[in-house]
């Protein structure tokens, strides 16, 4: 932890999360520019840190701030957006206290030195979203979601799904199939090895099914893939020393260690059984992000990945948290062909050399071949070192042209979220949250998917700024 400091040598999207952000109730938002879309019916909900400090001390990494949920409501009647921060038992106290008061996973537990072991580390839900029929859930891979209105936001409490018992957690990249209407999802236990934990929910959330795997040592593993009739788990050589976060002497963040001669290990689970099929091990990198899977004609498994060639991507992160940041971690786009019966990697390709981020395919793709991927990027020039992601882009896998939405000086999107046209399989629309970093301001941009280096098509104004968020998804309107 760190007193706020401001330099004037902060690039503009430090002003985003310079301040706690401010909730707002349901409000009706303003066009600025274009109209919607006939046949935008639905909701976008995005997650993410949007309080960094309290009391004068900010928190130690990006990871660590109290998760806000936003919420846009598309309808006949127009748009309209509520933001609420995510009323966790943490944030609560900490609220009433006006100081921060536990530890988490950059930061130990202020005070005395036995708070570190008299507190646990807070659930931000500040990762991402799962929108079910009759709740919404903000993910934090730590521990059991919380359970949200899905129109008010109002904040019902820590949800087990039935299954999590005992506070398991449940990442924040569960996986829908589009056919089926079944949930996966996992949660990494802590032990002197990590204990992979593997879920089967039906379309409500309820966990069906589950099982438990001991991994070799304790890894990150933040994303899996949904591959056919696959799951599949690439565990980075990346460990954790348990011995010195049970003793309180350090967070986790600053006892995770890069052991480049461990290389990659790959797991796959039968989707049906839940039970290990193979695993293996290939080259060293690193990934948050998963794009997609699928199983091609020949029997391969076809995996796309956000691969950078360390860890150095946790200290980037932990400099955002501060304003500014200094360490360059650049990741790229690639394709890991995989035998699923012997874990073997048979082919590895880099498909895009620009860096990129929050990969993902429209949810109708989700575990099948898809023509597209929609990213974050870098916009050509910027100094990856001292930016964050400023542009977004749809990479063809066909013709392997990347086409890049280009939104000027200073301004900052979220990760694209696509939402299907109900009328129309075959295209839909491109949805972000940019941070104006000219006016201190944050808007609504609606993009047609195809035509992403168009001007949006729509654009709306939101009543406060929203700080960048990590997660979000599109839920039809049909749905809620």
């Amino acid at each position: 932890m760190h007193t706020i400091n401001q330099k004037s040598t902060k690039k503009h999207w430090a002003g985003a999360i310079a301040e706690p952000a401010q909730e707002f109730p349901p409000t009706q938002l303003q066009i600025l520019s274009g109209q919607i879309p006939e046949g935008l019916h639905g909701t976008l909900y995005r997650n993410g840190p949007a309080r960094l400090e309290r009391g004068g001390i900010r928190v130690g990494h990006w990871f660590d701030g109290d998760g806000a949920i936003l919420a846009v409501h598309f309808t006949h009647a127009g748009a309209t957006a509520v933001y609420r921060y995510v009323q966790t038992a943490g944030y609560k106290e900490e609220a009433a206290a006006n100081q921060l008061l536990y530890g988490n996973y950059g930061m130990t537990a202020p005070g005395p030195i036995w708070n570190r072991w008299l507190k646990p580390i807070k659930n931000a839900a500040n990762t991402s979203v799962l929108a079910l029929p009759d709740k919404l859930l903000a993910l934090w891979e730590g521990d059991n979601p919380h359970a949200l209105d899905l129109q008010t936001l109002n904040t019902i409490g820590k949800d087990d799904l039935g299954a999590l018992n005992n506070g398991l957690p449940y990442s924040a990249h569960p996986k829908i199939d589009p056919k089926t209407g079944e949930i996966f999802n996992f949660g990494i236990s802590l032990g002197l090895n990590g204990i992979l934990n593997i879920y089967k929910s039906n379309s409500t959330g309820k966990i069906l099914q589950k099982t438990s795997f001991e991994l070799d040592g304790f890894s990150v593993v933040h994303d899996f893939v949904l591959a056919g009739q696959y799951l599949i788990f690439f565990a980075p050589p990346v460990r954790l020393n348990v011995l010195r976060v049970l003793t309180g002497l350090n967070c986790y963040s600053d006892v995770l260690e890069w052991k480049r001669q461990l290389g990659t290990q790959v797991l796959v689970f039968d989707r049906e059984s839940l039970s290990l099929i193979s695993r293996g091990e290939t080259e060293p990198w690193f990934q948050w992000h998963f794009s997609n899977g699928y199983v091609d004609a020949s029997g391969s498994v076809i995996v796309d990945i956000a691969r950078y060639e360390d860890f150095q991507t946790n200290q980037y992160l932990k400099e955002v948290a501060t304003g500014e940041t200094h360490t360059s971690a650049v990741s790229t786009l690639w394709r890991v062909h995989l035998n699923p019966q012997t874990g073997k990697v048979t082919a590895l390709e880099q498909l895009l050399d620009r860096h990129c981020e929050f990969p993902i395919v429209p949810q109708q793709n989700v575990g099948q071949a898809s023509t597209e991927t929609y990213l974050s990027v870098f916009r050509q020039g910027t100094d990856t070192s001292q930016e964050i992601l400023n542009a977004i882009a749809r990479f063809d896998h066909k013709t392997h042209t990347l086409t890049e939405a280009n939104l000027g000086e200073n301004r900052y999107p979220t990760e694209p979220i696509y939402a299907p046209n109900p009328q129309n399989p075959d295209q839909g629309w491109v949805i972000t949250v940019v941070y104006d970093g000219n006016s201190h301001s944050s808007e609504v941009w609606v993009f047609d998917s195809d035509h992403l280096n168009d001007e949006p098509v729509c654009k709306l104004g939101l009543p406060s700024v929203i700080p960048h968020s990590f997660h979000g998804t599109w839920k039809p309107l049909k749905e809620l």
